[in-house]
């Protein structure tokens, strides 16, 4: 078939309008909407793994991320535990802690399925300390 007869026939045609489709000030674009069409047919089965791996990934970085909350809340309890057992700090010491609670407490305000309320009293009492620390001078 030659090149002329392709175009005088019904494909060329076909080939014209959807060109001209396309290049008109229109909101449809049928060679974009055909080539999305083609790559979700060809690389179906990718997308569908990649879709697995994805929430796979969303999963394990939920549970790091739950695993740092909690790393932070041991470590809030540990020296709030410290502090009730009269061990004194330096001012170093406490901004370390405060960094922790900063971090802890935000987690907790972003997820709000955490179960948050298991340090609000040694968060309470860190910073009533840390404020009479701050206020007499008398860090470690």
């Amino acid at each position: 078939m030659k090149l002329l007869e392709m175009v005088t026939g019904g494909g060329g045609v076909l080939l014209i309008v959807l060109t001209l489709v396309q290049i008109a000030p229109v909101k449809l674009n049928p060679w974009s909407k055909i080539g999305e069409l083609l790559g979700r047919a060809v690389n179906g089965e990718v997308l569908k793994k990649l879709g697995d791996v994805e929430r796979r990934l969303d999963s394990h970085i939920q549970m790091d991320d739950e695993r740092n909350a909690d790393m932070h809340r041991a470590r809030i309890l540990q020296f709030n535990t410290e502090l009730l057992r009269d061990i004194r700090h330096t001012e170093e010491d406490f901004n370390e802690i405060l960094y922790n609670i900063d971090c802890y407490e935000r987690y907790c305000e972003e997820h709000s399925g955490y179960q948050n309320n298991r340090c609000v009293h040694a968060i309470k009492n860190i910073k009533r300390v840390f404020d009479e620390r701050m206020e007499k001078r008398d860090f470690l």
